[in-house]
């Protein structure tokens, strides 16, 4: 490749830990791998629920009642299903296979949990949740949801049965993802057979990074295990990721929003000011109400 952009450093996976007592995750965004939320926006956190097995139960597992300012999030549903609902009334099931994109920016409350059916059969379960910062002009844009089932994602089939670049958003070669994003960002997920490789190809400036889901790769002929996170340099454009046998890797890059980060739990903010603000909206209700 004549303009390489090369791998800046390959993160093992975290410690686990649990997120209410549904959400078993490792997190790579922000950490001490040099993946602070400056460095990794438009990305400014990403919690990995690697696959891990819940028994059956009785009673639903998950995160209770809890707020969001500033940002969106995006949840993507490997393994399993997750119900939610929110301050604004919207409420639904991602499915396996599935994504939500939330637009939390002037606030909302929101829960989510094992969907139901799924609690009381168990099984594997295995997710990624994103979470996407907003400019300071979209902050205050209303809350919203785009939600998609598998079939309603693009699919950019590959060569020679080498696969597919499944599109969240952005786009890959010629096929645009369905979901719609404030800033220029590109998220898919690459589903490769055995031995068969794909070509990507972002601006030099934007943040680029990958987590392994399933199986071992090779980017760039250096070998990345199961469960691990790719930062790339800011600097060239296009790497190849080469399935060593059948695997999904989740691609990301977006351009950087140069704006001031100031986050506190679940507000992200570009001032202290407006962390104190949000902190008071919050006391005072003005995020609607939700039950437990």
């Amino acid at each position: 490749m004549k303009n390489q952009k090369n791998i800046e450093i390959i993160v093992p996976p975290r410690p686990p830990h649990f997120v209410g007592n549904g959400f078993r995750v490792h997190n790579f965004i922000p950490s001490a791998y040099r993946l602070d939320m400056q460095r990794m926006n438009p990305f400014i956190l990403m919690d990995y629920n690697s696959k891990f097995y819940f028994p059956p139960s009785e009673s639903p597992r998950g995160v209770g009642v809890h707020p969001h300012k500033g940002f969106e999030t995006v949840t993507i549903a490997y393994h399993g299903k997750i119900a939610h609902h929110d301050s604004s009334g919207g409420g639904g099931v991602i499915q396996e296979g599935g994504v939500q994109w939330m637009t939390a920016a002037s606030g909302i409350l929101h829960k989510e949990y094992h969907e139901e059916e799924f609690t009381k059969q168990g099984g594997d379960f295995q997710m990624v949740q994103l979470w996407v910062n907003l400019p300071a002009k979209d902050k205050k844009s209303s809350p919203k949801y785009q939600g998609f089932a598998r079939k309603d994602l693009s699919k950019h089939l590959l060569k020679d049965n080498a696969g597919e670049i499944e599109v969240i958003a952005g786009k890959y070669k010629d096929t645009l993802g369905a979901a719609s994003t404030f800033t220029p960002l590109h998220l898919m997920n690459a589903k490769l057979n055995a031995n068969a490789s794909a070509e990507f190809s972002f601006p030099a400036n934007y943040n680029t990074a990958l987590l392994v889901i399933e199986g071992n790769v090779k980017v760039n002929n250096e070998e990345v295990a199961t469960d691990h996170f790719v930062l790339f340099e800011n600097s060239g454009e296009d790497f190849v990721i080469t399935a060593i046998g059948e695997a999904v890797v989740l691609v990301l890059s977006g351009e950087p929003i140069n704006e001031p980060i100031v986050a506190q739990g679940p507000f992200v903010m570009n001032t202290s000011q407006e962390i104190t603000q949000a902190i008071q909206e919050f006391s005072d209700g003005k995020f609607g109400t939700l039950n437990e």
